[in-house]
């Protein structure tokens, strides 16, 4: 029973912040709103091509989920193209970046984090 794929990851919290999360993965990292079966709870799902890599699930009421708490998550990675064009998106959106090329491979990486702290990881299969 082998796991055979990465399905998807998700966030939880109140709903103001959910909704700017919502926004920072669409409108900045490039993810697609789409279709979410009707659950109990409020969310998005948030989809890169044909899959949803990212839900964002409203927390209950009483829930406390804080944003930038210090624990084992350190980020989430997306495999992207057009490495000169993101930074220059998120240079003109004001989201801190850094970017690093990975020796041998050639690949080019961009690290942020997301208005919650989450790190967020953009790849680009090879240095332009």
């Amino acid at each position: 029973m082998p796991v055979t794929g990465f399905n998807h990851y998700n966030l939880r919290a109140d709903r103001p912040t959910l909704d700017v999360l919502r926004d920072f993965y669409v409108d900045i990292v490039g993810l697609k709103e789409g279709f979410r079966p009707p659950f109990k709870s409020f969310g998005y799902w948030l989809y890169a091509g044909t899959q949803a890599v990212l839900h964002l699930t409203e927390a209950w009421p009483g829930e406390s989920r804080p944003s930038n708490v210090a624990n084992t998550f350190d980020h989430v990675a997306f495999s992207c193209d057009g490495p000169s064009e993101m930074a220059l998106h998120l240079a003109e959106a004001n989201v801190e970046f850094t970017r690093e090329y990975v020796p041998l491979t050639g690949q080019i990486q961009i690290f942020c984090r997301d208005p919650a702290g989450n790190g967020v990881e953009l790849n680009f299969a090879q240095a332009e």
